[in-house]
């Protein structure tokens, strides 16, 4: 499963340092959920929806609509 945090991240130009402090943890963990190479916890997917202002599942690929439901 890729996530669309990476496309969201660019498309916001922000760094991973960025992301990884709004989210307090390290940068290269970050990069680790960025890459897919470590799950990313339901408590980040939470703040990662909210810091972009969508849902989770258009985080996880389950629908292109960016806006989170009402």
């Amino acid at each position: 499963m890729r996530l669309r945090i990476r496309d969201l991240r660019e498309d916001h130009d922000l760094t991973q340092q960025q992301v990884a402090e709004y989210l307090m943890c390290d940068q290269s963990l970050y990069s680790k959920y960025e890459r897919g190479e470590r799950d990313v916890p339901l408590s980040i997917m939470i703040k990662l929806a909210q810091f972009y202002k969508t849902s989770i599942d258009y985080l996880v690929g389950l629908t292109n609509h960016k806006q989170p439901y009402r």
